[in-house]
């Protein structure tokens, strides 16, 4: 657990330090339990740390998330609360959790293995029972961050996303915007000395809506009960073990605080090997050596009595030591105040307004202690920056930790201004420019501190004209060519991918470890864990990316900080390699394919048009030809995959090549994202399509099929193009067609009183393959520029978990027809038949008897480019007899006669086997209007 154990310390052990707040008593600047009440001076303004928070926001434990996710519900959540915020003169600002974060990988591995796990239990459970899981397995649906972020949008809250170290960018977000309290869950946060700080799990809407309440953690209670004064936190967070320094390597140290006598010491020694301390043991105990330093500021003799009895790697360990020191003393550093910051903001619906300056939180009655905190000139006298900082009842004489090696400060990152709303329909990233910023009095206006120096370029001229300047991004001239795809991490001196080399095996209570003094007699016979740096992910090293134009990455850069675009995008193109995360999916089921396989070529496609693969080698191929050479063999674009599913550990990522389209030329991402011709609209659609293997003229008419049901019908035809195995059944797509097209999917309310018996396991797993192909398909539209407007791509438009379900029931279990699917409505069920039409046309789905199961990877890494036979062509049918989609019966191979009111009418031959029905099998015989002969 080490440092991540603590939030959870908090509430349990500290219950004075855990206050219920009424958000909109604040506002109004009531005292907590009371007081009296005066008239608002300025909007309480709250920063939500999204990734803490997101299944508040989607609106609760609801039992149907399991299904796939109900939107509409989640819909009307998000509009209840931002209604009741706007009410209770509150402004939110939703912080998205955007960066690969490669220094925690370790974590996320151990996550991912856990929600593995879970998702196991959970298809258990359905199997079994036929009833929800419990809400403790709540397994967030895929695509429920990005569909939250999109909601956001839509009701004008102002969202943003970090793009290297999550933690440290909400920190200094928070601190340099003058945001009056942080709503999030994690000890980080508890540990970085911010003044007022809130549950995101606690945080709750009231059903009428007008109550929003949440819990207030009084960090000087917390630091009082463990008699620890908060400068001293940035060690004490160090030695509880982070992700810099795991609390694998503090193992001996830990339990030599604890001593002999200690009734746990008997855990120590475990077949001669070394186990951990339960968390709050550690946390106690760590408090208390914390607190005895002599000299906080002299990391180098902490170091040496900490790691006295480390047998292996000691300086590797006091490195990473002082490195956790300064990461923890560089978030606790309060940032200089900059009153140009809060001048002219949108306000949170989208209205240009002038924010008030900054009002000290004082102001507001936000529960603290009595102590007077000292002016703001004052504080930032103070050194470091720290002493007189924040509600701690102690005389913070003693200087803060500073750290040469703690990278530059975080006033150096990045500032984010807000989304204004310019109208329905514009694409998410026309709707904040980034280019030609008005004066710094303007709505419009971008701060230069917005992009970090060590990664934005000045702006350039567009090859468009001047319709393309509304994508090119401000700031500071630095090449993008020469940092390649480094990321800046390494160059604010931070952690970073070093990580990666040093990381520690993973352990918790009860791990075994092997080191210390319970083994020294044991060393030749078992060797120590810990004599070489050990790590539970292996990193590969991969061939440097292609250049991409430096226009581009700021364009990408400044859409992925504001929130406007998928962030796999911006991680592709600097850092190339993405996470996927865990879907539920039942491992032991070999009829339906891992939804990282099934959505793989997609990804390759669209790894293609990020590098601009197909403009860039025709390129290259003519100039070979002009020069009478032969065509040069191009070295593969090659893109990491961090994913856990069946058979395919997270611990190591997996290398998938990048494809280029086979029946034609997508132009490069320059021309995709900043052209503004018509023809290029038109090249943006067809790449989108191409990636999902859609590209057909039924999906561009819209009476056939929508424009807010493209995605759905694109989803569903790449479904049903998988070779191998069937995944979608005729009566499956029935189901998702016509709970798309019924009244009741925008009826969230009566969906919540609709009740399912039984619900339907493999409608559980094909509702989150869906909602795969759906984050795969948002994704694919933002990489090839938005054609498809981003209100037309969410979700909530024709997806609900809950009435797939009953829809699926009723098409599966009580084989009803399509008309009673769709509720009598012909003119429904008309729809239903001219979208599957649509979906189907040109694909031949002839199976053979035993389907093999879905294709395993192939050897190399990657899938080549002859896996599909012709692009968008009809996949070929296999050798022997095949079935129909549709239920049609082929001809049968032993021959037949026609026979109508008893009289041969018409006969025909049947296959090689035998002639005129003399083979081994009797002739057919289809009697019309009279008795069944034969």
């Amino acid at each position: 657990m080490g440092v991540q154990g603590f939030q959870d310390y908090i509430e349990k052990h500290c219950p004075s330090a855990v206050v219920p707040v009424e958000l909109q008593k604040l506002a109004r600047g009531s005292l907590v339990g009371g007081g009296r009440q005066r008239p608002p001076q300025t909007p309480l303004r709250l920063l939500i740390d999204a990734d803490n928070c997101l299944h508040r926001l989607y609106g609760g434990f609801y039992t149907d998330w399991v299904s796939g996710g109900q939107w509409n519900h989640m819909l009307g959540y998000l509009a209840a609360l931002a209604k009741a915020c706007f009410n209770g003169n509150i402004e939110l600002f939703v912080f998205f959790n955007g960066a690969l974060e490669k220094a925690r990988l370790h974590e996320w591995v151990k996550r991912q293995g856990n929600e593995r796990q879970t998702a196991q239990q959970i298809v258990s459970h359905v199997q079994n029972k036929g009833t929800p899981p419990p809400k403790v397995w709540f397994l967030p649906p895929v695509c429920m961050a990005h569909c939250i972020r999109l909601a956001l949008i839509r009701f004008h809250i102002k969202v943003a996303q970090s793009i290297e170290d999550h933690h440290q960018e909400v920190i200094a977000f928070c601190r340099e915007n003058g945001f009056h309290g942080l709503v999030a869950y994690d000890s980080d946060y508890a540990l970085c000395n911010i003044p007022y700080y809130f549950s995101a799990h606690a945080l709750k809407l009231s059903r009428n809506g007008k109550s929003l309440t949440t819990s207030q953690y009084l960090m000087h209670e917390v630091a009082k009960q463990l008699d620890l004064n908060p400068n001293r936190f940035p060690i004490f967070a160090a030695l509880l073990g982070n992700h810099i320094l795991p609390d694998e390597d503090l193992a001996s140290f830990h339990w030599s605080l604890l001593g002999p006598e200690h009734p746990l010491a008997s855990l120590k020694v475990r077949a001669h090997q070394l186990v951990l301390p339960p968390c709050d043991v550690v946390i106690k105990a760590v408090a208390d050596y914390v607190r005895n330093i002599q000299d906080t500021t002299d990391l180098d003799a902490i170091a040496k009595d900490v790691f006295q009895h480390s047998q292996s790697r000691t300086d590797d360990k006091v490195t990473r030591f002082k490195r956790a020191v300064g990461y923890y003393s560089a978030t606790s550093k309060p940032m200089p105040f900059h009153p140009q910051h809060y001048l002219a903001r949108p306000n949170q619906f989208g209205m240009p307004g002038i924010v008030p300056p900054y009002v000290p939180p004082q102001m507001l009655n936000i529960p603290q202690t009595s102590i007077q905190a000292k002016p703001v000139a004052q504080q930032m006298s103070s050194p470091g920056g720290a002493p007189g900082q924040g509600p701690y009842p102690y005389s913070l004489s003693e200087p803060a930790i500073t750290l040469e090696t703690s990278g530059k400060n975080l006033s150096e990152q990045n500032n984010y201004s807000n989304i204004p709303h310019e109208g329905k329909h514009t694409p998410l990233y026309e709707r904040s420019s980034p280019i030609n910023p008005a004066q710094s009095g303007s709505p419009n206006h971008v701060d230069s501190a917005y992009f970090p120096p060590s990664s934005t370029s000045s702006s350039s001229d567009n090859d468009e004209g001047n319709g393309g300047a509304t994508n090119h991004v401000s700031g500071n001239k630095v090449g993008w060519e020469k940092t390649g795809n480094q990321s800046e991490t390494q160059a604010r001196g931070d952690p970073g991918d070093q990580t990666k080399a040093e990381g520690s095996s993973t352990a918790s209570s009860g791990s075994q470890i092997a080191e210390g003094k319970g083994n020294q007699a044991n060393t030749a016979q078992i060797p120590c864990l810990l004599s070489m740096p050990t790590r539970n992910h292996m990193d590969i090293t991969t061939p440097p990316l292609p250049p991409v134009a430096p226009e581009v990455l700021r364009v990408a850069e400044h859409r992925h900080k504001k929130g406007l675009m998928y962030p796999y995008i911006f991680h592709i193109l600097t850092k190339g390699e993405i996470k996927i995360a865990v879907s539920i999916e039942d491992e032991a089921n070999k009829d339906l394919p891992p939804a990282a396989l099934l959505y793989r070529p997609v990804r390759q496609y669209v790894y293609g048009v990020l590098f601009s693969l197909a403009e860039s080698r025709k390129k290259t191929e003519r100039l070979a030809f002009r020069k009478n050479r032969l065509p040069p063999e191009f070295s593969p674009v090659i893109i990491k995959e961090w994913a856990a599913y069946k058979g395919k550990s997270p611990q190591t990522p997996e290398l998938v090549e990048a494809l280029a389209f086979r029946e034609w030329t997508c132009p490069n991402l320059k021309k995709l994202w900043l052209g503004k011709a018509v023809e290029d609209k038109n090249r943006r659609m067809r790449a989108f399509l191409a990636c999902m293997r859609s590209d057909t003229p039924a999906m561009l008419n819209p009476t056939n099929v929508p424009t807010h049901l493209m995605v759905l019908c694109c989803v569903l035809r790449y479904m049903v193009q998988w070779p191998g195995v069937r995944i979608l059944r005729r009566q499956e797509l029935d189901a998702f067609l016509a709970q798309a097209l019924s009244p009741k999917l925008y009826e969230p309310d009566q969906l919540q009183e609709l009740k399912i018996e039984n619900l339907d396991p493999r409608g559980i797993q094909l509702s989150a393959l869906f909602m795969s192909g759906v984050d795969m398909a948002l994704f694919a539209n933002d990489a090839c520029g938005q054609p498809i407007p981003w209100e037309h791509c969410c979700p909530w438009m024709y997806f609900d978990g809950k009435l797939f379900q009953t829809k699926l029931i009723k098409a599966s279990r009580e084989k009803i027809p399509l008309i009673d699917l769709c509720d009598g409505q012909a003119e429904q069920a008309a729809k239903v038949e001219k979208m599957r039409q649509s979906i189907l046309e040109g694909l031949n789905f002839s199976r053979q008897n035993h389907p093999l199961p879905f294709p395993p990877p192939p050897a190399l890494p990657f899938y080549p480019t002859s896996m599909y036979p012709r692009h968008f062509g009809p996949v070929p049918p296999p050798q022997g007899r095949g079935r129909g989609f549709a239920g049609v019966q082929p001809i049968p191979s032993q021959g037949g006669k026609l026979e109508i009111a008893g009289t041969v009418v018409g006969h025909w031959a049947g296959s090689r086997r035998g002639r005129g029905g003399r083979g081994p099998f009797p002739l057919q015989v289809v009697s019309v209007g009279g008795p069944a002969r034969g």
